[in-house]
């Protein structure tokens, strides 16, 4: 099969199209032959290592795995022994953040795995950016136990978690105040948004309201410049770890104070419920995806290059072709 594989840590350019060997099917595992993925900041910071911390999970010198890919939209093509949930020919889409393997024409995954029946009436292509940045926002809002009626900042509106957080914040019935840029102003607007604030013509921070959460879903801000943002019992949530990790730090040592705190969620793997619950959200009409581009497989480079300029608005999917 066909797949984009690495062998080393790097730049974009240690991503190269190649031949793989296909998935064998195990018990209790589908083969899904992939029509459609995505390029997102966990592959970006997988494939360079960076921050260097995820080396102690991935591999210290060399990656345990050669072909990335979290989220995936395609067909069940095989079933191992056991299996009893899905069956040949279903179109199925999810996340696999454990072994991924979404950047290739074919992947395995446990049935019980983050995955579930694609939405009626949706394409590969528009259902496969569903569930990464969404599971994230997703367990940022939970994490924090934000509810109907309290204020929420979010920076970072339109990425791939702060625009599926814009949707979600309103579906729970939160104010949403959306920070952006000029260009995207009128997209985040759309998503939902009770207000949006343009980064670019001015200092976020500076903003005269108070919030009972300030959500940084791009990780380019830090607890200390949005503290006086927060209410007096505010909640600051991040996407990363911050620098020097001091995101995970204070998420240790804030809440002894009683006051402003940093919260640091951290999502479930392969939680196959957070699937089946996109799905719902997708067909009810309350959850929509974000897509800025579309790249084949084979120019997959070109893909980790937009992503890792940070500018990218939404998710950036990749078609998956099959010869035959």
């Amino acid at each position: 099969m066909k797949a984009a594989v690495r062998t080393r840590y790097g730049p974009p350019e240690v991503v190269r199209f190649a031949e793989a060997e296909k998935p064998a099917v195990k018990d209790g595992e589908l083969l899904v032959k992939v029509h459609a993925t995505t390029v997102n900041r966990t592959d970006c910071a997988l494939r360079a290592a960076k921050p260097f911390i995820w080396r102690f999970f991935t591999g210290l010198v060399r990656p345990k795995v050669r072909i990335l890919g979290n989220e995936f939209a395609g067909e069940v093509e095989a079933v191992g022994a056991g299996v009893t949930s899905f069956k040949i020919g279903d179109r199925v889409f999810g996340y696999n953040d454990r072994s991924f393997g979404a950047h290739a024409q074919y992947m395995s995954i446990p049935q019980d795995g983050a995955l579930a029946i694609m939405p009626e009436g949706l394409t590969y292509a528009e259902a496969a950016p569903s569930t990464e940045g969404s599971h994230y926002a997703l367990t940022i809002i939970r994490t924090a136990g934000i509810r109907s009626g309290q204020d929420v900042l979010v920076y970072g509106a339109s990425g791939a978690i702060g625009s599926a957080a814009v949707q979600l914040l309103k579906g729970l019935g939160a104010g949403v105040t959306a920070v952006c840029d000029t260009r995207n102003l009128e997209l985040v607007r759309g998503l939902g948004a009770d207000r949006v604030v343009d980064y670019t013509a001015g200092d976020f921070t500076k903003d005269e309201r108070e919030y009972d959460a300030v959500i940084d879903a791009v990780g380019k801000s830090s607890f200390g410049r949005c503290r006086r943002l927060l209410k007096p019992r505010g909640i600051y949530l991040a996407s990363d770890l911050g620098t020097l990790s001091q995101n995970l730090v204070l998420a240790l040592v804030t809440p002894l104070f009683g006051g402003r705190k940093v919260m640091f969620p951290i999502p479930k793997q392969d939680d196959p419920e957070t699937a089946r619950y996109f799905k719902g959200l997708i067909e009810s009409g309350d959850f929509k995806p974000v897509i800025d581009r579309r790249y084949p497989l084979d120019e997959i480079v070109e893909a980790h290059r937009y992503v890792e300029t940070g500018q990218k608005t939404g998710n950036v999917v990749i078609i998956v072709e099959h010869s035959g």
